[in-house]
């Protein structure tokens, strides 16, 4: 099966997404994580690394995947091969 122009775009677009969340997600695992340690300021009444590690990143997790699902409807609409919803 020859890949046409409307499934080259759906990747890529597919793709570049990935690629963005992907690279929020690490931003926020390994390179925010990593320097909120040197802060010393609470947030809400613990200390902001703690917070960033055990609450912000968990937020941030699911509005990923939320966003991701989202854009994926979004996008399967577009061109055409979306699944339908139960």
């Amino acid at each position: 099966m020859a890949l046409t122009a409307t499934h080259l775009s759906y990747w890529r677009k597919n793709l570049k997404v990935t690629a963005l969340l992907l690279g929020l997600w690490f931003l926020l695992s390994f390179v925010l994580i990593y320097f909120a340690r040197e802060t010393s300021f609470r947030f809400f009444g613990w200390p902001f690394s703690f917070w960033v590690a055990g609450q912000g990143a968990l937020i941030v997790y699911c509005l990923i995947i939320a966003f991701y699902a989202g854009f994926m409807h979004r996008l399967d609409l577009e061109h055409g091969v979306d699944e339908g919803m139960p």
